[in-house]
């Protein structure tokens, strides 16, 4: 008997059927019930936020989040925002947040997505300055006794992964990490009035307010004359006041205190909402189309974790204030700082003189 007859012979007492390839069996990871499973402070520390508020957040975006048919054990939209909750609360990969919630890592990246850009959207009715602006006026004044202040502007830089392609390096910024850089104005309770988030990290932080929306405002006269407060990374404008690099006198040293202790609340303000949501603070390494809608829908929790009086979740010490930018800016013009200086002379002076600072 050669081999072929061999071989023929040997396949006579085999099963076809089970040569035939068999299909995949479907496996379910169990799905835990973390409201009912959770005690609140349990709930706050893997979500931070209270059931509360995710409930809230959950009654805002369920209509846009709900799978289109419940076949196949479809993801409920409760569980759809745990998830994503997890994913900004722990920054790490996706396959976490996913083994967490029951879930596969695709089907966890398609979820993050489909949420963080409900919650996105949510930016307008959630991130904006009041109609009345005297309500922002008095928190300030508050602080330092700074008047007519309005907003606390300043950037801060969220690490990405390299993009890639001709235009990876726009996005290396000054410590060579490739990173998105983020202009926030934010109010004296630490609530952010208004973003950016779309400049690669390598752009200048006057360059993004040359170009923002928010300057068109102060610079049509929206506000009147109110002011925001910058960095001496910013130029001097009549509406945006920087501190004095060289104080010469006591009253311009009492302006710069008052300006410092003002302008602090934005830097606290990104402590806050990178110590809530530390995906902010480590590199985040979705696709880049995707960095924007996360960063902008971590600014909105922030804010309505604020309004519904949220644990704050601020471990704020020098560590939290980056670096500021190179004064790259100009001074401002001679009527910027004629503003700056009438302000000085006609009320920090007499604040110095009669001690009531």
């Amino acid at each position: 008997m050669d081999l072929f007859d061999l071989i023929d012979h040997q396949l006579d007492y085999l099963d076809y059927s089970t040569l035939q390839r068999t299909s995949r069996v479907r496996v379910f990871k169990p799905r835990v019930d973390y409201f009912n499973e959770l005690d609140e402070t349990e709930f706050l520390a893997r979500f931070r936020l209270s059931k509360c508020t995710v409930n809230q957040v959950h009654n805002l975006i369920k209509h846009k989040i709900m799978s289109k048919t419940q076949r196949n054990h479809a993801v409920s939209t409760e569980i759809s925002l745990l998830l994503t909750l997890r994913y900004l609360a722990t920054g790490s990969y996706l396959r976490s947040a996913a083994d967490f919630c029951g879930v596969s890592p695709p089907t966890a990246s398609r979820i993050v997505k489909k949420v963080t850009e409900a919650i996105a959207q949510l930016r307008p009715v959630t991130i904006k300055f009041p109609d009345n602006i005297s309500t922002l006026q008095n928190g300030f004044y508050q602080i330092a006794r700074f008047p007519r202040v309005i907003g606390a502007l300043d950037c801060t830089h969220v690490t990405i992964q390299s993009p890639g392609g001709d235009s990876a390096e726009n996005y290396r910024n000054r410590k060579s990490h490739f990173s998105i850089n983020v202009q926030v104005v934010c109010d004296s309770q630490l609530r952010c009035l208004d973003i950016v988030a779309r400049w690669p990290g390598s752009v200048h932080d006057q360059t993004i307010f040359n170009n923002s929306f928010l300057k068109q405002r102060f610079e049509s006269g929206q506000f009147g004359n109110s002011l925001i407060l910058g960095d001496s990374g910013y130029e001097l404008k009549q509406y945006l006041l920087t501190p004095f690099l060289n104080p010469s006198s006591p009253a311009e040293n009492l302006y710069n205190e008052a300006h410092i202790r003002t302008r602090n609340t934005v830097e606290r303000c990104f402590g806050v909402c990178k110590n809530r949501f530390p995906v902010l603070r480590r590199q985040i390494t979705l696709n880049l189309n995707r960095v924007q809608a996360i960063i902008v829908a971590c600014f909105v929790l922030h804010n309505i974790a604020i309004d519904a009086n949220d644990r704050n979740f601020e471990d704020y010490s020098d560590s939290h204030i980056e670096p500021h930018e190179e004064n790259l800016a100009l001074s401002g013009s001679d009527f910027n700082n004629n503003t700056r200086n009438r302000l000085v002379q006609e009320y920090f002076l007499p604040l110095l003189n009669n001690n009531t600072l």
